[in-house]
């Protein structure tokens, strides 16, 4: 059964669902405040980047499935069956959920639903009239108790009902996890609005939970929360074998064959970024001390986060001492591969850093550096070439782990840069080996700590496991009481 949809805010996740469901057959209308963004999704232009989401926005509207409108165009009686709203919720200073965008998205369907009763909608060439009252489709992340509060405040009074349906999209995948979800959560207080909802998904294949709005709302946030601690966890245990002459590669590979465990989220580096774990985390965390509860171990995992991306800094110091002069590349400005989303990214937490140390910093993405350009200080060189950011440096930290820098003519970066040739792998998405049978000084994150004492003898590529086994072996000896 096709239906009439009105998808409001046209980011990442609502540009998705609008395309996926006029793909799906609905007739939907994607709306945003943006006058900019709204022509050029009306051209069939996606003004982000997102694998698949252009030729699935065109396809919608050609065929007439797809409409766009600014949110002052659409007037009352024209929302169709269903509103998913999909407007921003980013963090406060204090780490709370902003719910300003929601609230006025609330606001706005309210005034062009009250009085949307018996009202015939027409929703493109060849569709037929509807006559109906909305249903609101949450969307947005929002904390767990929200919805309820939304529907007193705004939905009760003229008998709209609510469901809580949260996505779980990841950006660079997320027209693939739209069409391959792994599971489909719905919360809602009626069980029609709860079937009308979930008929959307019913040729998909997914498990389907059905529960309360708040339940639904935790599911959300417990997903993203217990995902960003395994990153902060192996991290930590990155970190131990740094120090005791591990290899969390191993680690994590010998671990995540525990079905229990599993191997994703299991990859040490610079830790998570992106629109969703930071500002869902710190959400969770804000709740937790609204409700008086001390949720220690979702402090820790944002403590360890913050820290994780620090690392290259360390490293360089220990390397240069003083980085005053020193040029250094950094290749990758988005938080992940395959997007040009620059939110928290550890990247853009690093180089203001580097350049208060007075390095020459150069920086290149693939697709990010216009968004990065924005934020980062004027005298950071900007390029999408990666062997062009490398002329003439001495260091480089991968920070963003794209395909087209792993796999780089890594000679011609060396033949290009100068000694030291320090590489800081912070995704550990290089072969050390190769690197440094390249003349590459080599550094991973938990890949073992490199043997100070052996800079500029010849042997700057050794591990220098034994010998921190046995260091580490005496102090726990001393510890014991021992003397050796």
């Amino acid at each position: 059964m096709f239906v009439h949809i009105t998808v409001l805010g046209l980011g990442y996740v609502g540009a998705v669902a609008a395309a996926a469901l006029a793909r799906d057959g609905h007739h939907v209308l994607g709306v945003d405040v943006d006058p900019g963004k709204v022509d050029r999704f009306r051209q069939g232009e996606v003004p982000f980047h997102e694998p698949g989401l252009d030729d699935l926005v065109r396809d919608g509207v050609s065929s007439g499935r797809l409409r766009f409108a600014l949110a002052s165009e659409v007037e009352s009686g024209q929302l169709g069956d269903l509103v998913l709203v999909a407007v921003g919720t980013p963090s406060r200073p204090t780490g709370a959920a902003d719910l300003s965008q929601v609230e006025a998205a609330m606001a706005w369907v309210v005034e062009r639903a009250g009085s949307s009763a018996g009202v015939a909608v027409a929703g493109g060439p060849g569709a037929p009239a509807v006559s109906t009252r909305p249903i609101v489709v949450m969307k947005s992340t929002v904390p767990p108790g929200t919805g309820r509060r939304l529907s007193r405040r705004f939905l009760e009074p003229v008998g709209l009902a609510y469901v809580s349906n949260p996505e779980f999209l990841r950006e660079g995948s997320a027209v693939h996890d739209w069409f391959h979800p792994d599971r489909i959560v719905i919360g809602s207080e009626s069980a029609e609005a709860a079937a009308r909802v979930r008929a959307l998904y019913e040729d998909y294949g997914a498990p389907v939970l059905v529960t309360d709005v708040t339940t639904a709302e935790m599911v959300k946030y417990g997903a993203n929360a217990f995902l960003a601690t395994k990153i902060s966890f192996i991290n930590e245990l990155a970190n131990m074998c740094d120090r005791v002459g591990a290899d969390v590669e191993e680690v994590a590979r010998g671990i995540g064959l525990d079905p229990r465990i599993g191997s994703q989220f299991l990859r040490a580096g610079l830790g998570y970024g992106g629109s969703c774990f930071p500002k869902d985390v710190a959400a969770l965390d804000h709740l937790a001390r609204v409700y008086d509860y001390p949720f220690e171990l979702l402090r820790a995992v944002i403590a360890v986060n913050a820290r994780q991306r620090l690392l290259p800094l360390y490293a360089l110091r220990e390397v240069f001492g003083s980085l005053a002069g020193v040029p250094v590349a950094v290749l990758g400005l988005a938080f992940k591969p395959n997007t040009d989303d620059v939110r928290e990214a550890p990247a853009l937490d690093l180089i203001p850093l580097l350049v208060e140390e007075g390095a020459d910093v150069r920086a290149a993405d693939p697709q990010a550096v216009e968004r990065a350009r924005a934020v980062l200080p004027a005298d950071v060189k900007l390029t999408t070439s990666a062997l062009e950011a490398l002329d003439g440096a001495r260091a480089v930290v991968l920070a963003t782990e794209w395909d087209p820098f792993v796999h780089l003519d890594w000679e011609e970066a060396a033949r290009r840069m100068e000694a030291p040739r320090y590489v800081f792998d912070g995704r550990n998405a290089l072969d050390p080996a190769r690197m440094e049978a390249l003349g590459f000084r080599y550094r991973g994150v938990g890949r073992g700590r490199r043997d100070p004492a052996g800079v500029g003898d010849g042997r700057e590529g050794r591990w220098n496991n034994v010998a921190v086994g046995r260091e580490v072996a005496a102090v726990h000896g001393e510890r014991a009481g021992v003397r050796r």
